[in-house]
């Protein structure tokens, strides 16, 4: 099944980061809080939002970083993705 956002919407997939404590232990995906790296999946349209014209700045395969609580999370196939709007992301990592 294929993700098709609407308007200044942008789906996201969690990108799996290891995290190493200043001890170094690494910590495990279920003692970590919820990501706020991702990568974009899928970018919609953008187009006239609210009575204002939005460009979308983010493509497919850029990294992101999204608030912790953002978004709309679904589960397709067996993946999880979050679907936010484009003013939901905070910053491209380059």
């Amino acid at each position: 099944m294929t993700i098709k956002p609407l308007f200044d919407r942008v789906v996201l997939k969690a990108t799996e980061i290891e995290e190493t404590t200043k001890s170094g232990f690494i910590l495990t995906s279920a003692s970590q809080e919820k990501p706020q790296f991702s990568e974009v999946v899928a970018v919609g349209p953008g187009g006239l939002v609210d009575g204002k014209e939005v460009t979308m700045n983010v493509k497919v395969g850029d990294k992101v970083i999204t608030g912790k609580y953002s978004g709309t999370e679904v589960k397709i196939d067996g993946e999880e993705y979050t679907i936010v709007r484009q003013n939901d992301i905070l910053a491209v990592v380059e």
